[in-house]
């Protein structure tokens, strides 16, 4: 096969290094286009590094905008590289614009796409991302997915199942890739972090942008760091808001982290607070408390399953649920089925079977 993976932001390079490994050492040809919709060395830099990703065939350097010009300038700048390289399937993952985007590019060239992890939904369409989920889904040809939820989300809106595949979490390839065969980080001890400690990740527009919720979320935090210590590496966009507050006490602000530093110090904390998805899947991996400060998610399973509970913005909720979560026993979460470390190979194994089929017309 040739394999050509788009990445355009830091939550897809988890997800494509793993895959990038084993299409390699299955004898693959495959080919890395980055679209530049984050870049800089300070985040970026340090992810590819860390994971181990090879340099971009293809970087298409689009930079930031809103999420119309964002959209539009990599579907202009993809399409030319897609004419070029003429893979035989382009393997899209996660939910940012430029997964949207290239797999709008490829639709209309005809070229088949697979999307890693397909069939998430939040059911809120206010979330940009939401609408990035449901449109690739509704035109890719191959939708692998991470849980059986998924699969029944696709089938709800009437997918074939002939285009569904479960083939787990790419997400735990690079976490069980990191501990297994990275050395530990220093970061703790960087850090001056000494017993128990909790992590805070905030950087969605609805929870940082408005200053009052920002410094309503500020405020429960403030009052669980009477409790455990908090630091909070900080998204350059939240950092630029908080920079509009006063400088919150029991909350030790760090700058940005790489992979290997941020994954320690997730692996070795009591607590994470956030409103990341993919922390929500690390943490129940991990079977760590993990404090979703948003409305509803889109992986509803580490709720269900794992150490994940939704809390919403009220500042008194987080606190309670915070403080819950610290008492509770983490025997009784779970970690999903698939979510082993095996995903990257059922990736290929589907890639391998929908292509042989295809091509047998």
């Amino acid at each position: 096969m040739q394999v050509l993976t788009v990445v355009g932001a830091r939550p897809n390079f988890m997800k494509a290094a793993p895959l990038l490994r084993r299409l390699r050492a299955r004898g693959h040809g495959c080919q890395l286009v980055h679209t530049g919709q984050h870049y800089d060395e300070n985040m970026s830099g340090a992810f590819f590094r860390d994971l181990g990703l090879p340099p971009p065939d293809r970087h298409l350097g689009v930079g930031s905008g809103s999420h119309a010009q964002m959209t539009a300038k990599v579907i202009a700048a993809f399409e030319p590289v897609v004419l070029e390289l003429r893979p035989d399937v382009v393997v899209v993952v996660g939910d940012v614009n430029s997964t949207l985007a290239c797999t709008l590019v490829c639709s209309k060239l005809l070229v088949p796409v697979a999307h890693v992890e397909a069939g998430l939904r939040s059911r809120d369409r206010t979330m940009p991302e939401e609408i990035n989920r449901l449109v690739t889904d509704c035109l890719a040809d191959l939708l692998l997915t991470p849980s059986p939820d998924a699969d029944e989300n696709l089938r709800a809106e009437g997918v074939d199942p002939a285009r569904i595949v479960c083939v787990g979490n790419i997400m735990i390839d690079a976490l069980r890739h990191r501990f297994e065969h990275e050395p530990p980080s220093d970061v703790v001890q960087r850090l001056g972090l000494h017993g128990d400690f909790g992590v805070v990740t905030l950087h969605r527009p609805s929870n940082v942008d408005e200053p009052a919720m920002l410094r309503s979320i500020m405020g429960a935090l403030e009052a669980i760091g009477r409790d455990l210590p908090l630091v909070f590496p900080c998204h350059p966009r939240t950092r630029a808001r908080l920079q509009q507050q006063p400088d919150p006490a029991r909350v030790r602000l760090c700058e940005p982290l790489g992979y290997l530093d941020f994954t320690e110090l997730v692996r070795r904390c009591r607590l994470v607070l956030t409103d990341s998805g993919g922390l929500q899947e690390e943490t129940t991996w991990h079977r760590i408390p993990c404090i979703t400060i948003r409305e509803n998610t889109e992986r509803p399973i580490t709720v269900s399953q794992g150490s994940n509970v939704l809390a919403g913005t009220d500042p008194q909720r987080i606190q309670e649920l915070a403080r819950a979560a610290l008492r509770r026993d983490a025997a009784g979460y779970r970690v999903p089925e698939l979510w082993d470390g095996n995903t990257a190979d059922r990736i290929v194994d589907a890639l391998e079977r929908w292509l042989a089929a295809r091509a047998r017309g």
